[in-house]
């Protein structure tokens, strides 16, 4: 049985965007609330106490990433952690160049920090990717120059759900430096933990981002393992914090959880991998049959276990999700960071989508909750609401056209 509560018999089906706390993350969580709340960089009797609890917490993270616990920082969000990979790698080393590469799926944090780096002065290229969404190693190398100091390429996708080759790509930059020590290789893991293998040592990354809230952990908390000598900016200063890289009170209580969070989310990687991934071929075996014209998005293999992403022609996603709520049943269109943005994802024009079909996308992202007994009941209603949402499109149309 999961530990993880489902309240009003509703079918969550958005667990990329966030998952629910684990009530067992949350129990050790709570006595850095209240009575163990001395501040970490204090030196008297509490303050000490965590202190240690917060290099403990360091040396669980850096055991499960097969790090240094001088290499793990902690973060306010995978957001951050991705800005300081990217901004802090970029200003630190500008004088050894001026050139990034990101991938044409990045994360928001990714592709808004390479935006803000071309304001100051710095080059970006982008990646592109194939109608699944993989990245090619080859076309990689091709965009690296003398001045690349940062190749950045995400995990796994939060949309399309495409697990990209980390190990090959990382593998083959690092024979291209050879000796010199640029570009160094970052991926954004905040949607892998839990369903990949973390070890930086097998990934060959020299920084990765991760966060709390995708694991069953706490929000407003993250992490980014940075190799030892590489050289970053700090993005947030004030203060020493965090190996003088991320200066501010160290919250106690949520980087304890995320420490917690992460640990059984990869204890269980495997067996909760294999679960999803049932479930999810199960969902889209039934999605394909039952709706016409439905397009599955991301590579059908290589992608990750809880992830089914489909676009529909002539009906909005926005209109699906209102509809799908009304059945208690919540999934998401994409990125959640951009759920109020009305734009098409650049995602799917990334794999080359026609707008029609951009639209029409809806992201069910399944997690300990889900059963095969919700993905029937989301094939109850799923099909329904397209065929209503297509008759209203198709007469509309008729309607326009007199």
């Amino acid at each position: 049985m999961s530990p993880i509560v489902e309240y009003d018999k509703t079918i969550y089906l958005d667990h990329a965007a966030t998952t629910p706390l684990d009530p067992e993350v949350l129990a050790v969580m709570m006595p850095y609330f209240d009575g163990r709340y001395g501040n970490a960089s204090s030196m008297y009797a509490s303050g000490r106490r965590s202190g240690q609890v917060l290099r403990e917490a360091r040396q669980a993270v850096a055991e499960i990433l097969n790090a240094l616990p001088e290499e793990i920082i902690f973060t306010g969000s995978g957001t951050e952690a991705d800005n300081m990979a990217i901004l802090g790698v970029a200003r630190a080393n500008r004088t050894a160049g001026d050139h990034i590469i990101i991938s044409s799926i990045e994360h928001k944090a990714v592709t808004e920090s390479a935006k803000k780096l071309e304001r100051e002065g710095f080059s970006v290229s982008v990646l592109p990717v194939g109608r699944d969404g993989l990245v090619s190693v080859e076309a990689c190398l091709a965009l690296i120059t003398s001045r690349t100091t940062l190749v950045s390429v995400m995990y796994a996708n939060n949309e399309i759900g495409t697990i990209e080759p980390i190990r090959e790509l990382a593998d083959a930059v690092r024979k291209l430096r050879g000796a010199n020590p640029f570009p160094l290789f970052h991926t954004d893991a905040c949607q892998a933990a839990g369903a990949l293998s973390l070890d930086v040592q097998e990934l060959g990354v020299d920084l990765m981002s991760l966060n709390g809230s995708k694991i069953y952990g706490p929000k407003g908390v993250g992490a980014l393992y940075k190799k030892r000598g590489v050289r970053i900016d700090p993005v947030i200063v004030g203060g020493e914090q965090e190996m003088s890289l991320r200066a501010g009170t160290e919250s106690v209580p949520l980087i304890v959880g995320f420490a917690e969070a992460l640990k059984r989310a990869d204890d269980g990687r495997e067996g909760e991998s294999r679960r999803l991934s049932v479930l999810r071929d199960y969902l889209i075996e039934r999605l394909r049959k039952e709706i016409p014209g439905l397009v599955v998005n991301g590579h059908l293999e290589k992608r990750l276990p809880n992830n089914v992403h489909v676009s529909i022609p002539h009906v909005e996603g926005e209109s699906m999700l209102l509809m799908l709520d009304t059945h208690g049943i919540e999934a998401g269109t994409g990125s959640a960071c951009s759920a109020h943005d009305l734009k098409p994802s650049h995602v799917l024009a990334a794999i080359g989508q026609d707008a029609d079909l951009m639209h029409g996308s809806v992201r069910f992202s399944l997690g300990k909750p889900s059963t095969r007994e919700q993905m029937d009941r989301v094939m109850e209603v799923f099909p329904e609401v397209v065929r209503y949402l297509t008759s209203i499109s198709a007469l509309t149309a008729i309607t326009s056209k007199r």
